[in-house]
């Protein structure tokens, strides 16, 4: 693919991506012009030890090709974290093969205990259950990190189990918590008002 090519598909890619505003955050599709930020970030031992795929180090290259292979699938919808305008992590889901739609989110180390995770978590899921009509929702949190467990529990999700997953920053697999949120009771809390409408 030329460079022309790949810059076109990325265009295509923004468009259909739509963005979501929060009180604090904007939500919107990765770009190019996010790579430095996406691997000053992502490159913090902290933070890819917490998520499955992110891998460390993590480079300038390893941003290129997530910016370049991201929202490229049916019922995927990957959003970079804005907050005043400062690319702060990432949030998405994405239709897995072998369990269903999987949601995933990391912020830098420095945005951690502001809420920022639980704001944009929300307003993906109301995308993901809204726009994107998916019927059930599935998530991962290390067992030794709480605080994303409770972003997921503040947000509905019900515990399933633990369960062995590969972490690629770690090079070796580590128990995760898995929760799961369906549609049903996703609809049932909007009703009485208890998980806010984004924007």
């Amino acid at each position: 693919m030329t460079l022309s090519e790949e810059i076109q598909a990325q265009r295509q890619r923004e468009r259909s991506i739509p963005v979501l505003e929060t009180g604090r955050l904007l939500l919107r599709a990765p770009r190019h012009g996010d790579v430095k930020a996406i691997a000053a970030l992502a490159n913090d031992r902290r933070v890819a030890e917490n998520t499955a795929r992110i891998t460390h180090p993590y480079g300038v290259g390893d941003a290129e090709q997530f910016v370049a292979n991201v929202n490229t699938r049916e019922g995927e919808a990957c959003f970079v974290i804005l907050y005043d305008g400062t690319l702060i992590g990432a949030c998405g889901v994405e239709a897995r093969a072998d369990d269903g739609v999987e949601l995933g989110y990391w912020l830098g180390a420095p945005y951690w205990g502001r809420g920022f995770a639980t704001e944009a978590v929300r307003a993906v899921i109301d995308h993901a259950f809204g726009d994107l009509r998916h019927d059930t929702l599935q998530a991962g949190a290390r067992v030794t990190n709480p605080a994303s467990r409770r972003v997921l529990e503040k947000c509905a999700f019900q515990w399933t189990g633990v369960q062995l997953t590969r972490i690629r920053a770690i090079n070796s697999a580590a128990p995760l918590d898995r929760f799961r949120l369906d549609r049903g009771l996703w609809l049932s809390l909007k009703a009485w008002g208890r998980v806010r409408r984004v924007a």
